[in-house]
């Protein structure tokens, strides 16, 4: 199709009153619907996504003790206000009737759970951590026929999760490093 000029002006005027007809109130006017959101009482509070250790921020509504809401954080250059569908579970995992509150503890051989409580637990994990290093700390080791210091605990493996920042990447690494473990990974490299 081939535009003349006077086309072209004709169809520009006709536009232009159009436009000028609408805003002399000729549309309907929108209205703001009135409807109560279930987040307006709640506390909101920041958090990083626990899952796949991109470090996108998360802003979470907090009502009676219970999780209410969440949303992506707005001002995050990571995550830019959006989330995934495995961020948006974030939800399910703090409303889960399923959830461990409690700790639970199988003996060796055993076939029945039985709840302990943290001043029992903490103690009885160190423990099992010391005895298990013990075991398999080497000490020294002959290559090439030369002994040499190897100081190294081969029983043991070290897994970050992605909700830890840097600071507590950093303490973790350097707790493990500090029993000797060589098999420290992350998540983020999985």
């Amino acid at each position: 199709m081939e535009l003349s000029r006077r086309s072209f002006l004709k169809l520009s005027g006709a536009g232009i009153g159009v436009t000028a007809l609408a805003q002399l109130g000729f549309t309907t006017p929108a209205y703001a619907a009135d409807v109560e959101l279930r987040i307006r009482e709640a506390k909101e509070s920041t958090t990083v996504c626990p899952y796949c250790s991109m470090g996108c921020s998360a802003i979470v509504s907090v009502q009676d003790d219970k999780v209410v809401g969440i949303e992506g954080l707005p001002d995050s250059p990571i995550n830019r206000a959006s989330l995934c569908s495995k961020g948006q579970a974030i939800f399910q995992v703090a409303n889960n009737e399923r959830r461990l509150k409690k700790v639970l503890y199988r003996a060796p051989g055993g076939t029945d759970w039985e709840e302990k409580t943290w001043e029992e637990a903490i103690p009885a994990i160190a423990r099992l951590i010391k005895d298990t290093r013990d075991a398999n700390f080497v000490e020294e080791e002959e290559i090439d026929g030369q002994k040499v210091k190897a100081n190294r605990c081969e029983g043991i493996a070290q897994l970050g999760g992605a909700a830890l920042d840097n600071e507590e990447c950093y303490l973790a690494s350097k707790f493990a490093r500090a029993l000797g473990l060589v098999y420290i990974e992350h998540q983020a490299r999985i």
